[in-house]
């Protein structure tokens, strides 16, 4: 059920807030034990705070998140229960406070049903790096649900929860929402407060949605997003949507982004999508961005050079694991001791490709070069934008790949992200919608389509994807 049907059978007196808890419990238990998209189910405060919305709800006073269920990632802080990111060193540690972004969603009454899966810290493309184990895709238990937020996407692809939040740092949010099968939001950078979110990579890290319709992302969004004074960097979005018919939409395509390295089936899909738009009216024009060749070079020096900044935090002292080292070296020999211990290998091998950026010698010819061909990349983004309202492209470039199949190759990992991370190096709102299906071993596999639009546009950009979404339904 979507957010709007559950809010319905409440009004119709269907069902009740804690039959429809009851529900999505009974679910997680018959059907995650295969999927492993949750690592804790709120079960008992769940059912709790359920009973309580159905003795004082009124279809007058409450919104339409007022007792639905919905997932969170395990990355983001929910006042006492666990936040592992998905990392051995923050096994057992239980947060003290609530994440901005789900203090929000409280306060009209949501419930957190339980804590999703994910790559540990928010480091991967398809939830294999979990320290916990993998989550498995919904549309076929043989293949990954993407990454990092697999778990949140696999929950709601699978019917376990009406929505989850998840992060996207480079795509983490879109991309498993393309192999799931489901609609994945990152909104405009700052536009919902990163105040709880166990960082990442700072500059580029955004909470956003994963939800069963665009239609339900207009129903959460106006909830979450907004100013926050605990976030420096969190800011308001325009408040007005599309104003234009679909006639006088103008939408431009990447021709970068339809080259080698592209499915060809995942080509023939968004390009049917984009003839939809087409036939609505809309002016859709070739556009070019000299530099997005380089988006993904340049995401991988920022990014894990914030990577080694945030994570130095973890050292076994303050909080998260502790392992101690009986020999000579002393307090040295247990930060190492915990953090060898403690961290994946994706999360080392992070750690150490942005300590090595960072170092002397190599700033100024790695970070340093990025960073300006990031504001090169932003000038193209901003000429293009002067002539067309949002921009189109593949989410993936592929079609969900088999556990196992891009472990042994980081790179080729990495490059699951190629069209995704222009969003996040300039801070752009950019959702994921399904465009249909690509039948493979005998399994319908999903395709995503990314649609971006300019910063503070995010209504928008809803907008325009509710558009499609309204006319293939």
């Amino acid at each position: 059920m979507t957010i709007k049907e559950s809010v319905k059978k409440i009004q119709n007196k269907e069902t009740s807030f804690t039959e429809l808890m009851e529900y999505y419990i009974a679910k997680i238990k018959n059907k995650d034990t295969d999927i492993h998209s949750f690592l804790y189910v709120n079960e008992e405060a769940a059912l709790r705070e359920a009973k309580e919305a159905d003795d004082n709800y009124s279809s007058d006073i409450h919104g339409s998140l007022f007792g639905v269920p919905y997932a969170v990632k395990d990355n983001i802080l929910t006042d006492g229960i666990q936040a592992t990111a998905a990392s051995k060193i923050l096994e057992n540690y239980i947060s003290s406070y609530d994440a901005t972004v789900v203090l929000k969603i409280k306060g009209e009454g949501g419930i957190i049903i339980g804590k999703t899966n994910l790559d540990e810290f928010a480091m991967g493309s398809s939830t294999e790096n979990s320290a916990f184990g993998p989550t498995k895709n919904p549309l076929d238990l043989s293949r990954v649900p993407g990454g990092s937020s697999g778990g949140s996407a696999a929950a709601v692809a699978a019917g376990l929860a009406p929505y989850a939040l998840g992060t996207d740092t480079g795509g983490s949010i879109r991309q498993p929402a393309a192999f799931c099968g489901v609609v994945g939001f990152k909104p405009t950078y700052g536009a919902v407060s990163r105040h709880g979110l166990i960082a990442m990579a700072s500059s580029l890290d955004q909470a956003g949605t994963l939800t069963q319709t665009v239609e339900d992302v207009k129903i959460i969004f106006p909830t979450i997003a907004g100013k926050d004074d605990m976030d420096a960097t969190s800011g308001n979005i325009d408040e007005e949507g599309l104003k234009k018919d679909p006639s006088d939409l103008k939408i431009g395509v990447v021709k970068e982004f339809f080259g080698e390295g592209l499915d060809s089936r995942v080509e023939k899909k968004v390009r049917d999508a984009i003839d939809i738009y087409k036939n609505m009216g809309a002016d859709i024009k070739e556009i070019s961005l000299p530099n997005a060749s380089l988006g993904l070079a340049v995401y991988y020096i920022i990014m894990p050079s914030e990577v080694s900044s945030n994570l130095a935090r973890y050292d076994g002292v303050r909080y998260g694991m502790h392992q101690k080292e009986n020999h000579p070296g002393g307090l040295w020999a247990n930060y190492l001791k915990t953090r060898g211990d403690g961290f994946g290998e994706e999360a080392k091998r992070r750690i150490m490709l942005g300590t090595y950026t960072l170092s002397a010698g190599y700033y100024d010819a790695y970070y340093l070069k990025a960073q300006k061909v990031r504001a090169l990349i932003e000038q193209d983004i901003d000429n293009a934008f002067k002539d067309v309202d949002v921009i189109i492209s593949p989410t993936t470039p592929t079609l969900p790949f088999k556990f196992g199949e891009k472990t042994e190759d980081p790179l080729s990992m990495y490059l699951s992200d190629v069209y995704t991370v222009i969003a996040n190096l300039v801070g752009l709102p950019a959702i994921s919608i399904p465009v249909g299906n690509v039948k493979e071993d005998s399994v319908e596999l999903s395709v995503g389509m990314q649609i971006m639009a300019p910063k503070k546009k995010d209504l928008m950009l809803l907008d325009v994807a509710e558009l499609f979404e309204k006319e293939i339904n």
